[in-house]
């Protein structure tokens, strides 16, 4: 099938104001039909170092972005994780935690509640025994219940996506469930073919079609990318050429004119604010094509 451009991408992406930074590779859970990192227990932390990264928040911060997503893997295990955090406060960013909540350690209560922090997971299903067999974590859907409920209980916003895995799943039961708890956000989707779920090689039509329109990913080893479900597209490193430099080069330009485009975002797909489009947990965001 051969798609026009300039049909279905009517103006150029806007400037990246919303980056997804992937700090490390370690997650307490494998998730092996879904995870898009491929992260898991025995993975790393990657080559960029905490002073890498607090170099970069400080260039995304200079370039204009207003909000960065600490995501992985689990973010939280990185050592420098809260050392991160304070860094792109004290540039003014908003800040974003995507995180598995199975285990939340006290002081990242506190770091939470700071008005400028915000927190994000994923949930499978209302039933343990469902929720498991994605994370491929026993006692992982008690655990993450228990800290989304603490986490609505002390003001925290917070969204939760649910994305569909295998058939007969019980994500209608699941968003009631949350819904019923207080959270305000709940987003769902179906499993992308990227990392761990991909059953084909992936492409752009496998993304919601707003990718790098306002937001972009960096990976563990620097690289850039359109957002974390478009990591086969590097548009460069961030580590050796500077942040500004990747976003402002060719390579991204000529990426993001690869993507299709919606001719009008669809509703509740706002890609300015991840709370509400995150190809990973956005019912909204589907392909842009088939």
């Amino acid at each position: 099938m051969t798609v026009a451009l300039d049909a279905l991408a009517p103006t150029m992406p806007s400037p990246v104001t919303f980056l997804e930074l992937e700090i490390t590779g370690r997650c307490q859970l494998t998730c092996e039909s879904l995870c898009y990192a491929k992260a898991g227990p025995t993975e790393g932390h990657g080559s960029m170092t905490a002073d890498d990264w607090k170099q970069l928040i400080g260039e995304a911060a200079a370039a204009g972005v207003k909000k960065v997503q600490f995501i992985g893997g689990e973010p939280t295990l990185h050592p420098d994780f809260e050392a991160l955090v304070h860094r792109a406060l004290a540039l003014g960013l908003h800040v974003q935690v995507y995180s598995n909540l199975y285990r939340v350690k006290l002081e990242h209560w506190d770091l939470f509640a700071h008005p400028r922090v915000s927190l994000a997971t994923s949930y499978y299903s209302d039933v343990a025994e469902e929720h498991e067999r994605v994370t491929g974590r026993r006692g992982s859907h008690g655990a993450t219940r228990a800290n989304i409920v603490q986490a609505v209980s002390r003001g925290i916003p917070l969204q939760v996506g649910i994305v569909e895995v295998f058939e007969g799943q019980r994500v209608t039961e699941a968003r009631e469930e949350l819904l019923a708890l207080g959270v305000r956000t709940v987003n769902t989707d179906r499993v992308r073919s990227v990392g761990r779920a991909e059953t084909h090689v992936p492409s752009t039509g496998d993304l919601c079609g707003r990718c790098a329109d306002g937001r972009a990913a960096v990976m563990t080893d620097g690289t850039v990318t359109p957002c974390v479900l478009g990591r086969f597209l590097g548009t460069g490193n961030a580590k050796t050429e500077g942040l500004a430099a990747v976003l402002g080069g060719q390579r991204w330009a000529d990426t993001a004119a690869s993507i299709p485009r919606r001719p009008v975002a669809a509703a509740g797909c706002t890609p300015a604010d991840s709370n509400d489009c995150d190809p990973a947990n956005t019912e909204a965001c589907d392909p842009a094509y088939d």
